[in-house]
């Protein structure tokens, strides 16, 4: 293989939030984590260089985002999306939950009403809240095959909206909407007067069969969206707080920028300006390896739980890293199903509830890592629903 995802890499003791903040989190550290999505493997060699070459050069001040860096911008839109941006609809933000807290100050006022999709990232919620902003939930479906809108229940509950937040791909429950749900969705809010802002982070980790479709390439879509997106997911470069908001409508575009400016947000991190021009102009080929590593990894939980987990319901994943698993099966109280995979199963997951107040019995499992882990772990899973059955 010409990357070695099955490297085994040990983190802890690097001050690392995924293992490190384990026993804060979790009340021990002795958990196997496949909680907080970030992955367990090394990134792309062409950004370990690009970083290299950043640091010898001895001096470290403020930034300036270059004519290279941009053109990686919208040289990536284009190649992956078949999306036209341009320079000038981009502001630059340390992460695209500040990008969010900022449209939300920016785009609405105190009690305005921000719908999202249930279950979902858990910032989503909090974002709003914290903000002083009316939250509107709108549950999708859990079908057979994947997680449906209700669209009628969206569009009620978008009538009342001053903004929708989307998540696609979808974390936790990794859909990847099709034309026809964005547009239907999209449509539905222009009608009601809604902004749209869409968190696109994992939009490269999308399954064979599949193909990610930014909402605001749609039509007239763009003139109400602002969509939000990062290497941070998809070259594993949480750590070095680089995002990118784009906007095509002048009106909103100025306002965002304006408070991105006032916070002086838009300055940027030297290593994360490096590693987002190599990512995007380098690393092609390593994230296409990564993605069919990540395909296997889903493939594997999914054929697991089907024959050996029947008390254990889940949804191939279209796209993201993170697969969604309901536990409801097993009969057992929330208390006891934590009590078993923290106690006996030793594993770090992340519990149903931080998506929505109803899934209690649901965990969001990050397959981010290499395929013994993943063994391992529904391995430890199988031990504790035995116990229980």
């Amino acid at each position: 293989m010409k990357y070695n995802f099955d490297e085994v890499i040990p983190r802890k003791g690097t001050a690392c939030f995924k293992y490190d903040a384990l026993k804060m989190i979790y009340g021990r550290d002795d958990l196997l984590p496949l909680w907080v999505a970030d992955m367990d493997f090394a990134v792309a060699p062409q950004i370990q260089e690009a970083l290299r070459r950043r640091w010898e050069h001895p001096i470290h001040g403020y930034n300036l985002h270059s004519d290279n860096y941009y053109q990686a911008i919208t040289s990536w839109t284009a190649r992956r999306y078949d999306w036209e941006t341009r320079r000038e609809w981009i502001i630059n933000t340390p992460g695209v939950v500040p990008a969010l807290n900022m449209a939300i100050l920016a785009l609405t006022k105190p009690n305005d009403k921000i719908l999202i999709q249930t279950p979902v990232y858990a910032p989503f919620h909090s974002s709003v809240l914290e903000q002083g902003r009316g939250l509107l939930t709108s549950p999708m479906i859990p079908a057979k095959e994947e997680w449906e809108i209700d669209f009628d229940d969206f569009e009620q509950k978008a009538s009342q909206a001053k903004m929708f937040i989307l998540c696609n791909p979808h974390n936790p429950v990794g859909r990847v909407f099709r034309e026809e749900e964005l547009l239907r969705m999209g449509e539905i809010c222009l009608r009601h007067g809604v902004t749209i802002f869409s968190d696109e982070i994992h939009a490269d980790i999308v399954y064979h069969g599949y193909r990610h479709t930014p909402i605001a390439s749609l039509g007239d879509l763009g003139r109400i969206t602002i969509t939000s997106f990062s290497p941070a997911k998809s070259f594993n470069l949480a750590g070095l707080s680089t995002a990118l908001a784009v906007c095509s409508d002048p009106e909103l575009f100025r306002a965002l920028n304006d408070l991105n400016n006032k916070l002086y947000l838009y300055m940027g991190n030297s290593f994360g300006i490096s590693a987002l021009t190599a990512a995007y102009n380098d690393s092609e080929d390593w994230l296409e390896t990564l993605v069919a590593y990540l395909q296997g990894n889903r493939d594997y939980i999914h054929e697991y739980i089907k024959v050996n987990l029947p008390g254990l319901k889940t949804w191939e994943p279209q796209g993201t890293y993170l697969t969604w698993v309901d536990f409801s099966g097993l009969g057992v109280s929330e208390e006891t199903l934590q009590n078993q995979l923290l106690n006996d199963a030793k594993l770090a997951l992340d519990h149903g509830s931080k998506f929505g107040e109803d899934y209690t019995l649901y965990r969001r499992i990050n397959y981010g890592a290499p395929r013994s882990v993943i063994i391992d772990a529904m391995q430890r899973i199988s031990m504790i629903t035995d116990k229980i059955q």
